[in-house]
């Protein structure tokens, strides 16, 4: 198995990514983990994902012979809509697999991974566990987690006051610009992939290419052959913006505005992922739209957790982060929203200055 995968196989029986030595010798997680095991959240769930990815792959299969059915026609928009909305569903089900939520196996999960992902929705499944199992490991970590290190967005004051140039302008209104520019999101992951894999030439590189090779060339090919070349472009433009906004939506309410650690930060592992994370709250509809994320807290404790058992484990951890003292944060969808973008914006205000902008409000935190 590659090496930049191993952190996420390096699962102990907890099923947490990566666990440092303090979590397992003997902590509050140590303990935490002993009773979710008791209750068996962390077995497998084979055959409730076997039908979801049934569904799931049938839907998205509906959807392409519904694009060969409507044909040279501007309904095709609808056509590409459903297709955006599909491709992140199975991008929800390429997360689950890289973290072990389906089985066990290293090679099954890979398997299904690139599938699922280079394959289905022309995402590197190799790539983004690379990137996933950083940010897993040191969430909201100045320098250390990939997913508050963007050119386009800043997440600190001193990534604020130190821009430049374009960098200055897009942090000044990156709360303003946040959704529209995840428009572009789908484009950004896909060129990203690509340059990954041109970048490698070791283990299973080329398999994860060519089925990213064929995924493109399927998907052009497609399009272009069925739809007139100014259609084509309308079409993927929205396919792929609705697939982009759909994507960057479900993991916005994760971890912005939610306290950003030093590089020389000390906490234990408990702490770590429960201080900068947050659930949403809702139903059986929200676990579906958002593909399990709305447990982020669940889902960072024990990230091989199957999807299905979040919801039942999220009474116990929360009853375990109160006897703690722990704070344990929950927002609606609105309100997340809210909240990461009010955090751009005090943050984004701090571009060009050398003052420290506003301190957040005790509410955010």
């Amino acid at each position: 198995m590659p090496r930049h995968e191993e952190a996420l196989a390096a699962a102990g029986p907890s099923g947490a990514t990566s666990a440092p030595p303090e979590a397992r010798r003997g902590s509050d997680y140590a303990e935490l983990s002993r009773q979710v095991k008791q209750a068996g959240l962390l077995e497998r769930r084979r055959w409730s994902y076997a039908w979801r990815i049934a569904i799931a792959v049938a839907l998205l299969a509906a959807g392409w012979a519904a694009f060969a059915a409507v044909g040279d026609s501007w309904w095709q928009l609808a056509v590409a809509a459903f297709l955006g909305v599909m491709f992140t569903q199975i991008g929800f089900l390429g997360h689950d697999a890289g973290h072990r939520q389906i089985s066990g196996s290293r090679r099954a999960s890979r398997i299904l991974g690139v599938l699922l992902g280079n394959l289905g929705i022309g995402l590197s499944y190799g790539w983004w566990v690379d990137k996933h199992n950083r940010h897993h490991v040191h969430p909201n970590t100045e320098g250390a987690d990939p997913d508050i290190a963007m050119r386009v967005l800043a997440f600190t004051e001193t990534q604020a006051r130190n821009s430049r140039g374009w960098a200055r302008v897009m942090f000044r209104y990156q709360a303003y610009l946040f959704f529209p520019m995840l428009i572009g999101e789908a484009f950004s992951v896909h060129v990203a992939s690509v340059r990954s894999l041109a970048s490698r030439d070791r283990g299973t590189r080329p398999a994860e290419a060519a089925l990213l090779g064929i995924h493109f060339v399927g998907y052009l090919t497609a399009v272009f052959l069925v739809l007139s070349p100014l259609k084509a472009v309308v079409f993927i433009l929205v396919q792929q913006g609705v697939f982009g906004v759909y994507l960057g939506a479900a993991f916005a309410p994760n971890h912005k505005g939610m306290p950003i650690l030093g590089p020389a930060d000390r906490s234990d592992f408990l702490r770590r992922q429960v201080l900068t994370s947050r659930n949403v709250r809702g139903g059986w509809l929200t676990d579906i739209a958002l593909g399990g994320l709305n447990y982020q807290i669940e889902h960072h404790l024990f990230p091989s957790m199957p999807r299905t058992a979040l919801r039942r484990a999220q009474p116990l951890i929360m009853e375990y982060c109160r006897q703690l003292g722990l704070p344990y944060c929950q927002a609606s969808l609105v309100g997340s929203y809210a909240q990461a973008l009010r955090h751009l914006a005090i943050v984004g205000r701090s571009s060009g200055s050398s003052r420290p902008a506003a301190v957040l409000p005790a509410d955010l935190l």
